[in-house]
């Protein structure tokens, strides 16, 4: 046992968490977040938890699980931003422990101890926490459930098998059945290269699979309801869609072979170069501990490890095939690979080979440099708030790196680690991205009128933006074409529109009454381009947006 990593392992966890806490200051970043955010407060305001609503109308995608937990916890916190992101954050703790026990069951404490600081600051990890989807949910979830399919493979006990079962239904509640593929496919891999042939016939296994099946029917009872028994709906621009078909099939294979009504266009190298920086500071550690385990591969050939390197495997490969690939799609198996990456870090500093010490020190001090130098060039290409403090900040660390933790040892590498961390987050989610939501308009728009007091009817029209639907206190209208408007206008006498400045003109040339009220810049802030970063050049790179209270003319 490493004494100096024990000693200093609950520090580094509190930093780890704190530095992932940073996100939950922030707003909800468009479109994904937003969307899933209104969604889930639509069920909450109407207490209808069976349908799910969004983008204005009966919406079939994800399930229903994350939307469950999030609208109760907007009515523990209230509808906002901290209320969207909490469970997550809880869930995403949860994960960390169950990462721990599996690590620590499976290899032993240091291992354990390991992979929960690896997996604390890679930064997809703290993107994730930052930008909530269903991720942190769905992690938590399947790293639950292979920890009690293990403690189930090895003791044989119900509360094991039952235990493995709901967290794996709560998991296909959350993504889909391919979340199977995650929990399950690690255990495959491994009884075949063991030969472990008797385990294909389990009883145990079948019985598995048949609990989870009854742990999803609230989600199959759900997209029956809403879809099945409605045949009439209109949903993907058709007629008679089956929610539970979709479920089953399209919304897994139909992606996978780009078939289903949601289409994509899939890189085979995708999720190879999104890992080197999705998982930094460790990526090029976890591609080592790969090569290592393919050059040694018969001396591992007995070893449990596989369940883990089997799991992250299958679940990479099916990613990097499929026809729909996103960069988060990876932290789902984020567990598997900080205990991957752990392992192979304290194997390095484990053997005689002070070279390869060196190696990794170099790289993490590198990435250190690298780190302090995005952070300034950011800061002052920017022109964000407190930039010297940035200057000063990223000097003193990389001194304290060079003059204090030049020695190659794993400790220090975890303190250069946890250093990037401490200058790269902080910095993103204080300074560099609360610039950056001045600019995502719709919610400036709706805490505009919030503030204000502006009375009336609220809507959208034709820039359908969910953050103004989500900050917005109600439901905003949405209104797609001056007839529309037209009938609302009747109905209401005058409305408080957000939209395009040039939507704006149009409508005053249409006969409608516009009292301009509040102009705002938008820009997707979710995709950067250098154009925007630029101060000099951000005024052509903005798309002018309005908020005004249009009548009709007497």
């Amino acid at each position: 046992m490493n004494n100096k990593l024990q000693k200093y392992f609950p520090l580094l966890v509190l930093i780890g968490i704190v530095l992932n806490a940073t996100g939950l200051t922030n707003p909800i970043l468009e479109p994904d977040g937003t969307l899933y955010a209104t969604i889930a407060k639509h069920m909450a305001l109407t207490n209808d938890w069976i349908n799910l609503f969004g983008d204005n109308h009966d919406w079939l995608d994800k399930p229903h699980f994350p939307f469950w937990v999030t609208a109760a916890s907007y009515k523990a916190f209230g509808i906002n931003s901290f209320a969207y992101k909490f469970p997550g954050f809880v869930f995403w703790l949860i994960g960390l422990r169950f990462t721990y026990l599996l690590a620590l069951r499976m290899y032993n404490k240091e291992t354990a101890q390991a992979a929960v600081l690896v997996y604390l600051v890679a930064l997809h990890t703290v993107i994730a926490n930052f930008d909530v989807r269903a991720e942190p949910y769905l992690t938590t979830l399947t790293i639950a459930s292979i920890y009690y399919f293990y403690r189930e493979y090895k003791e044989r006990k119900w509360q094991f098998l039952l235990a493995a079962a709901f967290f794996a239904g709560c998991a296909v509640m959350t993504k889909g059945i391919f979340a199977l593929l995650t929990i399950g496919g690690g255990f495959v891999i491994y009884w075949i290269v063991t030969k472990q042939w008797k385990e294909f016939v389990n009883l145990r296994w079948y019985i598995l699979v048949a609990l989870t099946g009854i742990f999803i029917l609230p989600e199959l009872y759900c997209l029956y309801a809403q879809f099945d028994a409605h045949p009439e709906k209109m949903v993907f621009g058709q007629t008679g869609v089956s929610g539970v078909k979709f479920f089953f099939w399209d919304s897994q294979f139909g992606r996978f072979f780009n078939t289903g009504p949601i289409k994509g266009s899939g890189d085979p190298s995708f999720f190879l170069h999104t890992m080197l920086w999705a998982f930094l500071p460790w990526s090029l550690f976890f591609y080592m501990a790969i090569f290592k385990l393919i050059r040694e591969r018969k001396q591992n050939t007995g070893k449990e490890r596989w369940i883990i390197y089997g799991s992250a495997g299958l679940t990479f490969i099916l990613f990097s095939l499929s026809s729909f690939q996103l960069p988060h799609y990876i932290i789902i198996f984020f567990p598997q690979c900080a205990i991957i990456a752990a392992d192979y870090l304290l194997s390095v500093y484990a053997s005689v080979n002070a070279r390869l010490k060196k190696i990794v020190h170099i790289i993490l001090l590198v990435l250190l440099f690298v780190g302090a130098v995005l952070v300034v060039m950011l800061a002052v290409f920017t022109q964000t708030s407190l930039t010297y403090l940035c200057i000063i900040l990223a000097g003193i660390v990389l001194i304290i790196a060079i003059f204090f933790w030049s020695k190659a040892s794993l400790l220090n590498s975890f303190f250069m680690a946890y250093a990037f961390g401490f200058l790269l987050y902080p910095f993103l989610n204080f300074f560099f991205y609360p610039m950056l939501f001045k600019y995502q308009s719709g919610m400036q728009a709706a805490e505009w009128i919030k503030q204000n007091g502006v009375p009336g009817k609220l809507a959208m029209y034709k820039e359908f933006s969910h953050a103004f639907e989500f900050y917005s206190a109600g439901e905003p209208t949405w209104i797609y074409d001056t007839a529309d408007m037209h009938k609302h206008i009747i109905t209401e006498g005058s409305m408080i529109v957000y939209m395009n400045k040039t939507d704006s003109d149009s409508l005053a040339q249409s006969g409608f009454v516009v009292k301009s009220l509040k102009h705002f810049d938008y820009f997707r802030i979710s995709m950067l381009t250098g154009s925007f970063l630029n101060p000099s050049t951000r005024n052509s790179a903005v798309t002018k947006m309005e908020v005004a209270e249009i009548s009709r003319k007497e």
